[in-house]
């Protein structure tokens, strides 16, 4: 069986092409932006101060709730808002026989704003916490998403994620698959036993609730509130 000159330059010239729009569609994805963000309710109530509380945890690592609710509260802070403490916070549910995140997040808006008088609530979700590891890899990751509900209202005036990682600029280990099987072990050993999540949870919890496009507006406490 021959194939002719004309068939094969015609097949080239087709996969040529296939390549040259697969190309165009991965610019065109990689050069993609999100949408902003509509942040008309949360000018329509601007909220002065803020409670957080406790995240639901959706992982398997026990801390994951406490490690994120420890880090949270300051890129609040340096945004603008009054945060109620988290000890007084947390206290106070536990007076009440309220111990859960499942259960807190249950308390309506109305409850809260009669108890904690704060103007808007924050209501978040951790969904990756811990170090993992996989085959020739080894990371410690926070992915953590947050709501934040105006008590006097009730609406809804801001939402998003954000994520940080161990493997964050790191290239391709030397060695060959030995080598990246003692790194990825020793990574795994070295960030579990310091518990580096806490870190991480402190870099997710900056990248979700500092003001920057898309994300939380500056609050009246900051020299940018309402220039944004």
């Amino acid at each position: 069986m021959t194939i002719s000159a004309f068939s094969l330059g015609t097949a080239v010239t087709r996969w040529s092409q296939l390549a040259a729009a697969l190309v165009v569609v991965a610019a065109l994805g990689a050069c993609a932006t999100p949408s902003p963000y509509d942040y008309t309710a949360f000018r329509e109530n601007r909220p002065v101060s803020m409670l957080v509380l406790p995240p639901l945890n959706e992982t398997p690592e026990v801390a994951a709730t406490y490690g994120v609710l420890s880090q949270v509260t300051l890129p609040l802070a340096e945004a603008g808002y009054y945060v109620v403490p988290v000890s007084l916070m947390d206290e106070t549910f536990r007076q009440n026989g309220l111990n859960q995140p499942a259960e807190i997040h249950d308390v309506s808006p109305q409850k809260l704003r009669e108890i904690f008088g704060a103007d808007a609530v924050v209501y978040i979700k951790v969904t990756q916490y811990g170090t993992s590891y996989v085959v020739v890899a080894s990371e410690t990751r926070v992915t953590a998403q947050a709501r934040i509900v105006d008590l006097r209202t009730g609406q809804l005036v801001w939402q998003g994620s954000a994520t940080a990682s161990s493997s964050e600029g790191s290239s391709a280990g030397q060695g060959g698959l030995v080598g990246l099987l003692i790194t990825a072990i020793v990574t795994q050993i070295v960030e579990t036993a310091s518990d580096r999540s806490i870190i991480f949870a402190g870099v997710a919890s900056q990248r979700l609730l500092t003001p920057k496009k898309n994300g939380v507006l500056y609050g009246p406490r900051s020299p940018n509130y309402q220039k944004d």
